[in-house]
């Protein structure tokens, strides 16, 4: 029997009808919790709103700076970008959700913890795995697998029918997630990927049709893989990501239009906002391509498509992860410096990098004279480096094997 559930409230159409559901269905008293990950100003009425819709209490926990230090940077440094498109907002804010969820149930005595992820949706996934690695004895609700309501119009009447306000309106029926990351925008006529998405869809960048005529130039200086100062201004991690969101939103910086590869087996379309993070990502991998030789940068990108699979799918708390960090750590000791970028209509580019560890040596790259590389050198080194193409080319016509 069920007595007390911690409910991850957002505020949002679903978790605004969980509460009287769970009232309603398991006779249970209600927690609604909500973690600030930056979502702002819409954090200002959810206490009100959450008592109003039948919860016995509300609690705001605040993790803006933990988000960043210890999940957005993480996965910065690793360079983890799901299917070439997609910064992971939604994916690693999930997992440290649901740690706080499992924190205030244990501190409150609860049973149970409960989410309004679809049962379409990754995030059922990434709050459950969360909950099993870090208290596998809570019982879970998901009331999106057990309900009757099966449409977000659905949902709307149900709350409509309880007198419950909802952000959301059968005009605009998009389901969206905020946080200081990014903001994703999926549902409505976005379902249709051969349709651009509308003007209004976008709510925190501008497009870049409407951006500044002239570019935006900025520095970004790194200490061992993490951002430091912007500008040569020291900031600390939540305000440099902060003050990186509104340059980037006001150039018409960082919107994706992906359809995605879901964990359960589905392609999705989302639209995302997310202009500070694609800085950052252009500023960083800039600044590895100066400071990484060849053969780290190489593998490690090889390793980033992993790991942004294991942030994608829930896996933030597995083994294999935790390993991945240490060697992704072990590639950033040299990357510190400053880079320099472009910001244009929705561009970013890099204008100049530099850095103390930077392994280009003009002396040797220049088409000048070094006495440092000899051109005759080239020579024997092809030879030895082609000599399985030669080898293979004299059995081929030994044995007249076509290619």
């Amino acid at each position: 029997m069920v007595k007390k559930v911690v409910l991850a409230y957002s505020g949002g159409l679903d978790t605004s009808i969980i509460i009287p559901w769970l009232r309603e269905n398991y006779g249970c008293e209600v927690v609604a919790m909500c973690v600030d990950l930056g979502q702002g100003e819409e954090l200002a009425p959810l206490e009100q709103k959450a008592i109003q819709s039948g919860a016995a209490k509300f609690k705001l926990v605040d993790v803006r700076e933990e988000f960043v230090t210890d999940y957005i940077f993480p996965t910065l440094k690793a360079g983890a970008m799901y299917e070439g498109k997609y910064l992971l907002g939604t994916s690693f804010a999930r997992p440290l959700i649901g740690r706080k969820l499992v924190e205030v149930a244990l501190e409150e005595g609860a049973d149970a913890v409960a989410h309004g992820a679809t049962g379409k949706g990754n995030d059922q996934v990434r709050f459950e795995l969360a909950v099993k690695a870090l208290a596998p004895q809570l019982k879970i609700i998901a009331p999106w697998r057990e309900w009757n309501i099966r449409s977000r119009e659905d949902a709307i009447d149900y709350a409509q029918a309880r007198g419950i306000p909802v952000p959301v309106s059968k005009d605009r029926p998009y389901s969206m997630d905020r946080n200081l990351w990014h903001l994703s925008h999926e549902g409505a006529d976005l379902e249709d990927p051969g349709k651009e998405p509308k003007a209004d869809v976008f709510l925190v960048t501008k497009r870049p049709e409407d951006a500044p005529d002239r570019p935006t130039y900025l520095n970004l200086s790194f200490e061992q893989g993490l951002p430091v100062a912007l500008n040569q201004e020291p900031m600390s991690p939540y305000r440099l990501v902060t003050a990186l969101n509104e340059i980037g939103a006001q150039n018409g910086v960082g919107i994706v239009d992906l359809v995605e590869n879901r964990l359960v087996g589905m392609k999705s379309r989302g639209v995302y906002e997310t202009p500070g993070g694609t800085i950052l990502y252009a500023a960083h991998r800039e600044l590895e391509l100066l400071t990484l030789d060849r053969a780290t940068l190489h593998y490690k990108d090889q390793v980033a498509l992993r790991y942004a699979e294991l942030v994608y799918d829930g896996m933030w708390y597995a083994p294999l992860k935790k390993a991945l960090d240490a060697f992704f750590d072990a590639t950033q000791e040299t990357v510190t410096g400053t880079v320099r970028l472009k910001l244009y209509k929705g561009s970013c580019t890099p204008a100049g990098a530099t850095s103390p560890y930077s392994l280009y040596n003009q002396s040797i790259s220049s088409f000048g004279h070094s006495e440092l590389y000899r051109h005759s050198d080239a020579e024997g080194f092809i030879n030895l480096f082609g000599l399985p193409l030669m080898v293979r080319a004299l059995m081929e016509k030994e044995t007249g094997l076509k290619r």
